[in-house]
């Protein structure tokens, strides 16, 4: 699905995120990547073969202890 020069990283690779949005909508919370994988707002993936990838969002800042 990928069509530009370089081509993005393979959906699987750890590289995956470099991957160029196609189409976003944010008001419904996803996005099409050009490697074919749904990006959704909680960073979890559908890929263009059926695969999940669940969200992995980073941590929150950590907070001091009072």
């Amino acid at each position: 699905m990928c069509r530009h020069t370089p081509p993005c990283p393979p959906a699987t690779s750890p590289g995956q995120e470099a991957a160029h949005l196609i189409a976003h909508h944010p008001e419904q919370g996803w996005a099409l990547r050009s490697d074919g994988a749904l990006l959704f707002e909680d960073t979890g993936l559908l890929l263009a073969d059926g695969q999940v990838i669940l969200p992995h969002r980073p941590a929150g800042p950590l907070t001091a202890a009072a």
